[in-house]
């Protein structure tokens, strides 16, 4: 049996968490210690700016800043940022409302903090046992509408997910826009950042499809692609720098995932990978020469920050890759790598 095959069954032995957040904050209305999802009639969402930080540290730091209109009088509405239940970690609901994987939450209106309050949101369900019901965290505010423009602003971290074929994953919905009066976004930017990293990760085009992705900061590449049994994906090669999405008019027909490559082609030995992934001891690498695999391995972090190898047969295997991107003024320094990487230098893998 070849090496990354005996690796894959490996990596299916370990289950992953995931979570989705939900971004667009809902209106509520509450039926005693229940809040209920209402519709809008008034209050449209002019324009969001989603921010995306994804590190080292298994966090993204996620950044939400939006400008509503209120088309009628001053008034004070339940709002409510929710976050699905976690999927496949074996949490039992909270019933004090706090999500486990969310920490360092704030909410700002019109440059003013305001406190929340969590709470649990859980339709009935009737008949559908425990371990399958689906509910909701709310982060609950009254926010103080004044009649014209107003400003909402949110930051927390969140774990990121992952699971047995991809090292990260960040979920987001975006559909609860559909709950606000205009029913879209009037003016929608999603960035993505890694700042002093590097991340190699896709996006299905079929939500983003009316516009391009464009690197705005720091060395990076876009490209449409598909891999095997995958559907049309934005494939994005980021590193100390952002990625950006603009688009007016924006309905948000779905919600959507940041997914790392290895989501799509992790098991695919058609599939020269060679990107290295911070993920246990899974990672696939061609060819199976034990001796270039070890080389190979040791090189990886140095080759994802742009290292110009002078070994030929290094540099003419790590050029076949759409994530490398060669910067001739890097040096390496042992000091820059994670733990994970350390080891690999120590032991080869």
């Amino acid at each position: 049996m070849k090496p990354s095959k005996l690796l894959a069954i490996a990596a299916l032995l370990a289950a992953g968490a995931a979570t989705t957040i939900s971004a667009n904050d809902a209106v509520y209305f509450a039926r005693g210690s229940q809040l209920v999802p209402m519709q809008e009639t008034d209050i449209s969402v002019s324009k969001e700016v989603l921010t995306f930080t994804l590190g080292d540290d298994g966090y993204a730091l996620v950044d939400v800043q939006y400008v509503f209109n209120n088309a009628g009088p001053a008034k004070t509405v339940k709002m409510g940022f929710e976050a699905t239940s976690p999927y496949n970690t074996g949490d039992d609901p909270n019933p004090a409302g706090v999500h486990p994987y969310i920490d360092r939450f704030t909410v700002e209106f019109n440059g003013e903090k305001l406190s929340y309050t969590n709470s649990l949101v859980m339709p009935p369900q009737p008949d559908v046992p425990e371990e399958f019901l689906q509910y909701s965290y709310v982060y609950a505010f009254d926010a103080p509408f004044r009649s014209g423009e107003n400003r909402v602003r949110h930051t927390y971290r969140y774990r990121m997910s992952y699971g047995v074929s991809n090292s990260f994953m960040v979920p987001y919905w975006l559909t609860p826009a559909m709950r606000w009066a205009n029913k879209q976004i009037d003016d929608f930017t999603l960035r993505i950042s890694v700042p002093k990293t590097e991340k190699y990760f896709c996006l299905a085009d079929s939500l983003f499809a009316g516009a391009e992705f464009k690197v705005i900061e720091g060395t990076g590449k876009v490209r449409h692609n598909q891999f095997e049994w995958s559907p049309t994906v934005f494939e994005i090669a980021l590193r100390d720098g952002t990625v950006e999405w603009h688009k007016t008019n924006f309905v948000p027909s779905d919600d959507f995932t940041i997914n790392s490559v290895d989501c799509y082609i992790g098991f695919d030995e058609s599939v020269p990978v060679g990107a290295f992934y911070d993920r246990g001891d899974y990672f696939v690498i061609h060819p199976y020469d034990r001796k270039i695999r070890k080389d190979i391995a040791r090189n990886l972090p140095y080759a994802s920050r742009g290292y110009v190898f002078k070994r030929k047969d290094l540099q003419k295997y790590f050029e076949q890759f759409f994530w490398y991107m060669p910067d001739k003024n890097y040096v390496p320094g042992s000091d820059e790598l994670t733990p994970r990487e350390q080891r690999l230098q120590r032991e080869g893998r």
